[in-house]
């Protein structure tokens, strides 16, 4: 069994570095894959309707149908830059769409896989953003809007995304290492999350076995992915390294 995790390609457009990329990869590692999981914002804004996606994000979606119908299971959890998903990914290509977390059992060891954006629970004007821009009637709006106008506004939002990667992560790094380790206490063997954009794959051993805690960086400055093959978890890097 071998599985990939990534997150935060933050694409913009297919033809963009990070997403070029990672379109790259994914044609070199589908055919020996098991599981492929997105763990959030994979996209730096997500609109469609009615089967009608970003023009731009085609060879991305293209990819990962791809995979689906070819055997891979696809597991995309949504982030803060890139929800509703599940009414075109899951209705049109069958993948499995998570909205905030999931309990998965892979290689023996039960995983907690999440974005992570709710990690810091003292971030109370994001979490309030948050429940606004999921609400119904939010996606209502959304919803009548005209498309070409809808991507616009998502393009020039995005450009807010960039102050935030440009502000240290060690602080977000260690409080996502904190709910890790509680989350261990609860008898996972493994965390893993994105958010962070600071790549790190750490062991603890608590209870006379391994826990593993995972950061997955990004593929906007690290390339960076995670691997676990059979039992073994390795943190790889393709791409500009750190």
């Amino acid at each position: 069994m071998r599985a990939v995790f990534f997150s935060d390609v933050h694409a913009r457009d297919s033809a963009d570095e990070a997403a070029a990329c990672l379109l790259a990869f994914l044609g070199e590692v589908a055919s020996s894959l098991d599981h492929l999981f997105v763990v959030g914002d994979l996209f730096d804004f997500w609109f469609a309707r009615d089967g009608v996606a970003y023009p731009g994000f085609r060879p991305i979606i293209d990819r990962l149908a791809a995979m689906q119908s070819g055997g891979v299971q696809v597991h995309l959890f949504e982030g803060n830059h890139d929800f509703f998903l599940a009414d075109y990914f899951t209705r049109y290509h069958g993948i499995e769409v998570f909205p905030c977390d999931a309990r998965v059992v892979l290689g023996g060891k039960t995983i907690y896989i999440a974005h992570g954006d709710l990690v810091d629970r003292t971030d109370r004007g994001y979490r309030f953003l948050r429940k606004i821009l999921r609400s119904p009637w939010f996606y209502a709006l959304q919803k009548r809007l005209p498309l070409s106008m809808l991507w616009g506004l998502a393009r020039r939002s995005s450009d807010a995304s960039k102050e935030y990667l440009a502000k240290p992560q060690e602080g977000l790094a260690a409080k996502m290492e904190d709910f890790a380790l509680a989350k261990f206490s609860e008898g996972f063997d493994a965390v893993i999350l994105g958010h962070c954009h600071l790549p790190l794959l750490r062991a603890h051993t608590i209870g006379g076995r391994q826990r593993h805690f995972a950061l997955l960086g990004d593929w906007l400055a690290h390339g960076s992915y995670l691997s676990l093959d059979g039992e073994r978890f390795e943190l790889c890097f393709r791409g500009a390294r750190p």
